[in-house]
C-alpha cells in the first residue's frame, strides 16, 4: 500500500509540476522568436513580487481567484462543467451592490445579508441549468454558457438609469453601498495597502470544501456520483439529485467569488467591474486539481503573473510586453490537459506493473511454501 500511496502522490504532483514547467519554456520559446531575453521578464516580475504593495494586490486578486476556483472544482467534483461561473459571479456581485446601496442595517445584519444575497443569487442563476440537466438532459455546458449572455444582458438593463443604475462621475453604477455593509481589512499603511477582510472567507470556504468532501456522507455521495453515477445508484444515491445539489452549491460559491472586492474596496458595482473571473478560475481549478491547497497555489500564481507584468511595459533599457504573462496563463492551461492525460496514462501501466509484480511475488512465495511442505 505504501507503494500505491508514493505512486498517488507522485502523480498529483507530476501534472501541475509538467504544466508549469512547460509553459515557462514555450513561453520562452516565443521571447526568443521575437528576439527578447527569454530570462530577464521572469526576473522583473519577481522582483515586484519583492515590494510589499504588490504583495498586497497579489493576496486580494488571489482570494477572488480562490472562491471562484472553489465553485469551479465542486463542479469538476460532480462530473460537471460549470462554464457558468462568470454570470453567476457578476449577477451574485451586482445584485448583492443594489441591496447593499438600497437597505441599510447595523453591520452585523448587513455583511451576513450581503453574503447571503450573493449566494442566492449565484445559486438561482446555476439551478437554472441545474433543473434543465436533470429534468431534460439539457447539457450544463450549453446551458451555462447561454445563461453567461443573459447575465450579461440582465445586469445591463437592471444597471440602466430607470432602473438601479446611478450615475457617478461618468460610470453608471448601482450606487454607492451603505457603510455598514463595508468589511474593514488589514491595513497595512497608506503606500502598502489593505489587504480585504474576506481574505478570510476564502480560507474558510476552502477548509470547508476540503472537510465536507473527504469527511461527510455527502462528500463521499457527490464524488461517487460524479465517477458514476451507476454505482451510486446501487448504493441509494439519487444521481440526479446530486447533480442539482452541486449545481446550487457551485452557483453559490460563485456569487460571492466578488465580494471581496465588492465590500472590501469598490463599494458599488459597474460596468469596470472585473469580467472573466469565471473563465480564469476554470484553469486555476485544473491547475490545482481541485485540491484546495492546490487550488490556492494555482490562485496565488496567477495572481502574480497578473500583477507583477505591468512592470514589463516599463522595464528599462528593453521593454516587454506584459500579455507575456497572459501567454503564460494559457499555456498553462494549454499544458494542464496534455501533462494530466499523460501522467494518467503513465500512472495507469505504472500501477499495472506494481500490481503485476506483487502477483508475480504472491504467487513466488506460495509455490515456495508448497516446495517446503
Amino acid at each position: 500500500m505504501k507503494k500505491f500511496d508514493k505512486e498517488r502522490l507522485l502523480l498529483a504532483v507530476a501534472g501541475p509540476v509538467i504544466a508549469l514547467v512547460s509553459a515557462i519554456l514555450l513561453t520562452s520559446i516565443v521571447l526568443i522568436a521575437s528576439g527578447k531575453n527569454p530570462f530577464e521578464p521572469y526576473r522583473l516580475m519577481l522582483e515586484q513580487a519583492g515590494f510589499a504593495d504588490v504583495q498586497v494586490l497579489i493576496v486580494n486578486q488571489a482570494s477572488l481567484y480562490y472562491i471562484a476556483a472553489l465553485a469551479v472544482a465542486l463542479g469538476f467534483r460532480m462530473n460537471l462543467f460549470n462554464i457558468g461561473v462568470d454570470g453567476q459571479y457578476r449577477l451574485g456581485a451586482m445584485m448583492t451592490a443594489v441591496v447593499g446601496a438600497h437597505v441599510s442595517l447595523p453591520s452585523f445584519l448587513q455583511v451576513p445579508l450581503l453574503l447571503l444575497v450573493g449566494a442566492l443569487t449565484g445559486a438561482m442563476w446555476a439551478g437554472i441549468a441545474g433543473i434543465l440537466k436533470v429534468t431534460r438532459g439539457v447539457s450544463e455546458v450549453v446551458a451555462t454558457i447561454m445563461l453567461n449572455a443573459i447575465a450579461t444582458s440582465l445586469i445591463g438593463y437592471l444597471t440602466l438609469r430607470e432602473n438601479f443604475g446611478v450615475l457617478l462621475g461618468d460610470n453608471v453604477t448601482t450606487g454607492v453601498m451603505k457603510e455598514s455593509g463595508w468589511v474593514p481589512g488589514i491595513d497595512l499603511g497608506q503606500d502598502v495597502g489593505e489587504i480585504y477582510g474576506l481574505v478570510f472567507l476564502a480560507v474558510a470556504l476552502g477548509i470547508g470544501y476540503w472537510i465536507v468532501l473527504n469527511r461527510t456522507r455527502f462528500g463521499f455521495d457527490l464524488r461517487a456520483s460524479g465517477q458514476s453515477e451507476t454505482a451510486a445508484a446501487a448504493s441509494g444515491v439519487n444521481a440526479k439529485r446530486m447533480v442539482l445539489t452541486a449545481m446550487l452549491i457551485s452557483g453559490a460559491v460563485a456569487g460571492i467569488s466578488g465580494l471581496p472586492l465588492l465590500l472590501g474596496d469598490a463599494h458599488t458595482y459597474s460596468l469596470s467591474f472585473p469580467a472573466g473571473l469565471g473563465f480564469t478560475a476554470i484553469g486555476i481549478a485544473l491547475l490545482g486539481r481541485n485540491n484546495p491547497g492546490g487550488i490556492a497555489l494555482a490562485a496565488l500564481l496567477w495572481a502574480f503573473l497578473d500583477k507583477t507584468s505591468p512592470a514589463l511595459d516599463y522595464a528599462t533599457p528593453v521593454a516587454y510586453e506584459k500579455e507575456i504573462a497572459t501567454i503564460m496563463q494559457g499555456l498553462i492551461v494549454f499544458a494542464v490537459v496534455i501533462s494530466y492525460e499523460a501522467v494518467r496514462q503513465w500512472g495507469l501501466r505504472r500501477q499495472q506493473k506494481l500490481v503485476g509484480a506483487e502477483l508475480a511475488a504472491a504467487a513466488n512465495n506460495n509455490a515456495n511454501k508448497e516446495v517446503a511442505a
